[in-house]
């Protein structure tokens, strides 16, 4: 059985929701403070962590920096639940390392969500882990071979960024000081065409690389980046990354295919928007963005109109009024900014 730690102040709610966890198969231990819930996270070590921010002795932003530097309890999924919602309160939970900010009031489905969520990426890495056979030992001076060493590498040794949804990355013409690797969340390139209109080229998701206008030469950014999700990234900077190649050619033709991919990927969405139908450029780019927010069947992917009709290269009118087809046709269902896939199938067909 999974353990949580709920470190919550005002006792109703934190004898409701332990409760509530209790009840969907989860151990719950509680603490009444900030300064409680950093005594019983080392003691009991639970799989994931919820904590309030407003409370007494230690705030909530406080307990996740305290255990953020102690080395047992620095890897805990941590979710704050709290009725703060301003942009700036989110950020800084998120910039401290927060896994996810749920806001009160809260309902029982999203609270397990992001419990579960954490959890099973938790799984997931760990399982990569042992797939490889990562000798933890192993010093970051081994010999690089894959792309799949090359993020190791990255993870190991790269610079931590956080940015909030909708923030700019880098902008078109800024020095290309880094190439980044996402840990978590979506990341849009895009440009703007001469009359000012917005072009995505590219998303990006967890694990992938990007911002390599070129591995070895000084040339400045060509698009700009912002994150669609709260994101992590680890950034290395270009002249440490040319060390790393200089002394690692094997895995220079991975690098080659992976521009080879992004230049085919440009060209194919290129040709999908001079020449495909409304209709298939609009299921084709939310099946696109399904896959990069690695959306489960059924579940409900939240993307801002504009990011689709960018991606898809139509006005964002045009795109709503597909979407309202799709919705009559029982293709998809729209509740607020969210879409949720009903017909996978006939979403795939649309020509």
């Amino acid at each position: 059985m999974k353990k949580v730690l709920l470190i919550e102040d005002d006792i109703v709610l934190r004898e409701n929701t332990a409760e509530l966890l209790e009840l969907s198969g989860y151990h719950v231990e509680t603490a009444s403070n900030g300064r409680a819930g950093v005594e019983v996270a080392k003691k009991y070590m639970p799989n994931v962590i919820v904590c309030d921010i407003m409370m007494p002795e230690l705030d909530g932003y406080g307990v996740l920096e305290t255990l953020s530097k102690n080395e047992i309890t620095k890897y805990i999924p941590f979710i704050f639940l709290s009725a703060k919602t301003e942009r700036q309160d989110i950020r800084k939970g998120m910039d401290l390392g927060a896994d996810d900010y749920i806001t009160k009031p809260f309902n029982e489905t999203e609270l397990v969500s992001a419990i579960e969520s954490r959890l099973a990426k938790v799984a997931i890495l760990h399982d990569e882990r042992l797939q490889k056979g990562t000798d933890e030992n192993d010093s970051a001076q081994d010999e690089i071979r894959t792309l799949n060493d090359l993020k190791n590498f990255f993870d190991d040794n790269g610079k931590t960024f956080h940015y909030s949804k909708g923030d700019i990355i880098y902008e078109e013409g800024n020095n290309s000081n880094y190439i980044y690797l996402i840990r978590k969340g979506v990341v849009k390139n895009f440009k703007f065409d001469q009359d000012g209109k917005e072009l995505t080229t590219n998303l990006y998701q967890e694990d992938e690389l990007f911002g390599y206008t070129s591995f070895m030469q000084n040339i400045p950014y060509q698009e700009s980046a912002t994150a669609i999700q709260d994101t992590e990234l680890v950034g290395v900077s270009k002249q440490e990354l040319k060390d790393v190649l200089d002394n690692n050619h094997k895995i220079t033709l991975e690098l080659i295919q992976l521009l080879t991919d992004d230049l085919s990927g440009a060209r194919d969405q290129l040709l999908d928007m001079a020449y495909s139908s409304v209709n298939k450029k609009t299921a084709s780019t939310i099946l696109k963005f399904a896959e990069k927010l690695n959306n489960k069947s059924g579940e409900a992917i939240r993307i801002s109109r504009n990011d689709l009709a960018s991606v898809a290269g139509i006005a964002t009118e045009t795109l709503i009024r597909t979407l309202s087809s799709f919705k009559k046709d029982g293709l998809i269902e729209i509740e607020a900014r969210n879409i949720k896939i009903l017909d996978l199938e006939r979403l795939q067909q649309i020509n």
